[in-house]
């Protein structure tokens, strides 16, 4: 009973975000816009550095020469690790704005539910636009990539698992200082710029490398170029596959005993009515 219960109410979730995000559809477009203004000029720099028609330079460090494919991958894993952190950490905000905070906290729905609830159909309007801006883009600008979908796929997927940890303590943050904004922004750029969203982390100066390596997510971004674009990897591939499973099951569950720690503070200490 408990498991339909929470069902159901993740349904509902997901039919409310939808109700919202449809009442604006100039921003739905812009979603798709805005990646390809970004990434125009990208192109074109990457152009003014080509031999032949092929960036040599870069491929030194990443072993590839196909930058726009090298670039394309990483922009659809960082939509994903923005679409959790900000589906589950601003939707809070949102609630605290809408007042409503503390009657949802009222329901007999864990308050981790309504997080994953509410961040279900921020993913899935990020596939639909991840997958329709890179057919975009290789319309305009062209790249190719590998046979290797399926199993891109499958590495991916634990990397998705586990970023709800991360989104559940990004959730957390958000409830003991009320500043959303600043907290997600922070958060978003740090980490996909030091596990390479945009470039191989070897270029990154010296004293950032060990903090890169350390993040889980750059394996993600690295498993899924070697697999996709046969590039030089940090670590052999079935290492950076063992370490994105380990941190679904380890990442995850952190995130949860913070979330339900922090929850449990509120409750205590009443700061909820307070935002």
């Amino acid at each position: 009973m408990e498991l339909k219960k929470y069902f159901i109410a993740v349904k509902a979730i997901i039919k409310k975000d939808a109700k919202i995000f449809f009442r604006y559809p100039a921003n739905a477009i812009f979603r798709i816009v805005e990646p390809i203004i970004w990434i125009t000029p990208v192109y074109f720099l990457s152009k003014a550095f080509q031999v032949n028609g092929e960036n040599i330079g870069f491929s030194q460090y990443s072993g590839t020469t196909d930058y726009m494919a090298f670039l394309v991958i990483g922009s659809i894993v960082s939509s994903f690790i923005s679409s959790v952190l900000w589906g589950m950490g601003f939707s809070l905000k949102n609630e605290m704005d809408a007042g409503v905070i503390e009657s949802n906290w009222l329901t007999p729905i864990p308050l981790w539910i309504q997080l994953v609830g509410r961040s279900i159909f921020s993913l899935f309007i990020t596939t639909i636009n991840a997958l329709t801006v890179a057919f975009l883009v290789w319309i305009m600008f062209g790249f190719s990539i590998g046979s290797g979908i399926l199993a891109s796929i499958v590495t991916l997927l634990p990397m998705l698992i586990a970023l709800y940890g991360l989104g559940f303590g990004i959730a957390s943050l958000v409830l003991i200082t009320n500043n959303a904004n600043n907290i997600i922004d922070i958060s978003d750029f740090s980490l996909n710029m030091l596990s390479g969203q945009s470039f191989p982390i070897t270029v990154l100066p010296r004293f950032l490398i060990p903090i890169s390596l350390a993040l889980p997510i750059t394996y993600g971004y690295d498993a899924l170029r070697g697999i996709l674009l046969n590039t030089n990897t940090l670590l052999p591939l079935q290492i950076e596959q063992l370490i994105l499973v380990l941190f679904m099951i380890i990442g995850t569950l952190t995130g949860y005993r913070i979330l339900k720690k922090v929850e449990k503070y509120c409750k205590t200490v009443g700061n909820i009515g307070f935002h």
